[in-house]
């Protein structure tokens, strides 16, 4: 795998875990207490298709393993390009402000514990879809909950 740049990759995913019923999980931020999400995560090098970045970050974050049975990760066909929070700017290259997110989804048979990355995240809640899409600190994240009952297909 080629080495990772100096400063995080502009290009990132959003994963939305969700059950059949609609229950989303969604994620504490540890260093933001508050700040509930889904997977979130950006690439490791420019080349690594936004896929791959997707089922790492579900693996990173929540143990979970994409191709596992009963898990269906689906590319919603969604980007968002947004301003990078300036409390998170100096991660990226000087003058990088905007970030382009891609959307997934990741159906799992039911809500259960999944094991955190304590130095990212600190708690994680099963909510129903509306409620999820309202406790989201990030309004791309929120959107994307809120798209869930016409995107996903059982």
């Amino acid at each position: 795998m080629p080495s990772s740049p100096p400063y995080k990759i502009p290009e990132s995913v959003l994963v939305v875990i969700h059950t059949p019923a609609l229950e989303v999980l969604l994620i504490e931020r540890a260093e933001s207490p508050g700040f509930w999400q889904s997977v979130t995560g950006s690439k490791e090098a420019w080349e690594e298709p936004f896929e791959a970045t997707a089922a790492r970050e579900v693996a990173e974050e929540t143990g979970l393993d994409v191709s596992a049975p009963g898990h269906r990760l689906s590319d919603w066909g969604l980007q968002n390009i947004y301003e990078i929070y300036p409390q998170w700017r100096h991660r990226y290259a000087p003058g990088v402000v905007l970030n382009t997110e891609r959307v997934f989804g990741l159906c799992v048979p039911e809500a259960r514990p999944v094991v955190l990355s304590p130095r990212e995240h600190q708690a994680q809640a099963w909510l129903p879809w509306l409620e999820a899409a309202d406790r989201c600190f990030s309004f791309s994240n929120a959107e994307a909950i809120l798209l869930l009952p016409r995107i996903f297909q059982p």
